[in-house]
């Protein structure tokens, strides 16, 4: 199979003022799936416009007719997977079966103490989304759900008529360690990682391409331990957050041995940010078109 190339739009510009000429554009240029944040707000980004994922996407499924559309991730941050799963219902039928959930175990930024908590701890939300997965995935597959949980439940939660997409939308869940990996290995259409972020600041590309080497191979065993091939699922790469940084978008030969390496260990989607001046994502704008439209010829 083809290497697929996808982008992720951050959702910091109005509408009408650029925000859905990207989506399009995005369409245009050829992208597999486009994606966004999900977050309340986020790093440098918190003190400047910022919005909702699920009204971003609604509005994006409205101004495209063949662009896929996820998020990349969603959390339990700040989600309840009952009010979480009818709004991915109704997005899913708005975009006509075109959504992709990303979801992960989120972090201890902004999100994780705006509803007033303090921020979990690793080992809970690690707990959480343990319990937030699988009732999730009850909630867009059946009609009625009663579900108790220890940080979740359901009283006859209904979700008539399902999603478009059957049995349920793919989730694509973010994970590194063993219990997410597990979820990604039973749940999970796809799985996705940014790499390794203790080498983001002092490792160099080799470990990086080794690190992510090792996580698809403890993504293998999880799979194996419950009978499942793990080529059944797509493997998704965020690009940004390895020691490459932003160095694969400064050409389109660059991007192209990027890919490349990173095809090799059995990877399906890579993920590149749409260029953002002034950010950590800058890019010539120029490059970034050229690669959406001619690396992926150059991948198969």
């Amino acid at each position: 199979m083809s290497l697929r190339l996808s982008t992720v739009i951050l959702p910091y510009l109005r509408w009408h003022e650029g925000g859905r000429s990207a989506w399009q554009r995005a369409e245009q240029l050829g992208f597999h799936t486009a994606f966004t944040y999900d977050h309340l707000s986020w790093r440098t980004f918190r003190d400047g416009p910022w919005f909702g994922a699920v009204p971003t996407l609604t509005a994006a499924a409205a101004a495209t007719d063949r662009l896929r559309l996820g998020t990349l991730v969603t959390s339990p941050n700040f989600r309840h997977p009952v009010a979480l799963a009818k709004e991915l219902i109704s997005l899913d039928d708005i975009s006509d079966g075109r959504v992709t959930l990303g979801i992960g175990a989120g972090g201890t930024g902004f999100d994780a103490t705006a509803l007033g908590q303090e921020p979990w701890a690793p080992r809970e939300r690690a707990d959480r989304l343990a319990e937030f997965v699988p009732l999730l995935d009850r909630l867009l597959t059946e009609e009625s759900v009663t579900s108790e949980g220890t940080f979740y439940s359901a009283h006859e939660a209904r979700n008539i008529p399902g999603c478009v997409q059957r049995p349920r939308l793919p989730f694509a869940v973010a994970a590194t360690g063993p219990r997410g990996l597990k979820l990604a290995a039973r749940y999970g259409q796809a799985w996705v990682t940014t790499g390794d972020p203790k080498l983001y600041e002092t490792g160099t590309s080799e470990q990086s391409v080794q690190a992510i080497r090792g996580q698809a191979g403890k993504l293998a065993d999880a799979c194996d331990a419950i009978g499942r091939d793990a080529a059944e699922l797509d493997k998704i790469l965020l690009t940004g957050f390895t020691p490459d940084r932003g160095r694969p978008l400064e050409s389109l030969d660059a991007f192209v041995d990027f890919a490349g390496r990173h095809a090799e260990l059995g990877f399906t989607d890579i993920v590149i940010h749409w260029p953002i001046p002034d950010s950590d994502f800058a890019a010539d704008e120029k490059v970034f078109e050229r690669i959406a439209m001619e690396a992926p010829a150059q991948l198969r």
